[in-house]
């Protein structure tokens, strides 16, 4: 189908660009019309309106105006590169847009049934959400949710048994603790092999995440027990019921 070429002020209607950014376009080289007409009315062809695209892509990606001339002047230069680049980043911008989502969700369904929650509140959970993202890769994030997709409806019964699970052997080593029983004792090392269970049942066996989750609470142990409260002196006991067990294997 023939083209035919358009004025400047339609194609400014038809690609919501103002009449002035096409004008300076021109001026700059950036974007020449390849014809006029016999009063001197700039014309546009189809290959402008490409180059328009390529000039529009690469502004939005963040490029300034005289690295898209570079970019479009540049020997063997690929239009279709252009697309690639601004589908990726587009891909990237819905990722992200997509996570936010999740953590929103989680957010909310962590509150669901609190009624009013207090900035502190929200404040914590951010702070926490913010620290898994960073001890976490996104593979690793993405593997967890898809376990939790395949465990299908029995889902969250199985995740609320496992944090239940979790509050108990946390409440039976605080026990322990309290006692004072040494870590290397057989009934806080028969625990302790509770607690790995429950982190192979969390981890899936992924080694990756299971040394994510560990130097997670190595390096933030201190804001998670606040976060969920629990006794900060636990984390050195359970250090020291890790030695032992290790120095026993």
């Amino acid at each position: 189908m023939r083209f035919e070429a358009l004025k400047v002020g339609e194609l400014a209607r038809r690609t919501g660009l103002t009449i002035r950014t096409l004008h300076h376009y021109d001026a700059i080289g950036l974007l020449k019309p390849s014809l006029h007409t016999e009063s001197g009315h700039r014309l546009y062809t189809a290959a402008d309106v490409a180059r328009l695209q390529q000039v529009v892509s690469l502004r939005q990606l963040g490029f300034s105006l005289e690295e898209v001339s570079a970019c479009l002047n540049r020997p063997g230069f690929s239009p279709l590169e252009v697309i690639r680049l601004h589908v990726a980043r587009l891909r990237e911008q819905i990722e992200l847009q997509r996570a936010l989502c999740e953590r929103l969700e989680g957010l909310a369904e962590h509150f669901g049934a609190a009624g009013e929650v207090s900035a502190d509140a929200f404040l914590q959970t951010i702070e926490v959400m913010t620290m898994i993202e960073n001890y976490y890769t996104p593979e690793q994030l993405e593997s967890l949710r898809k376990r939790r997709e395949a465990m299908g409806p029995a889902g969250e019964a199985l995740i609320q048994q496992g944090q239940a699970d979790w509050a108990a052997l946390l409440a039976d080593f605080r026990a322990e603790m309290d006692k004072g029983t040494d870590p290397a004792d057989p009934k806080v090392q028969a625990l302790e092999k509770r607690r790995q269970a429950l982190v192979h049942a969390f981890t899936g066996g992924d080694a990756g995440i299971e040394q994510s989750l560990k130097r997670l609470w190595t390096e933030q142990g201190d804001k998670l027990c606040a976060q969920y409260g629990y006794d900060p002196r636990l984390l050195e006991y359970l250090r020291k019921v890790d030695e032992a067990a290790k120095g026993s294997a």
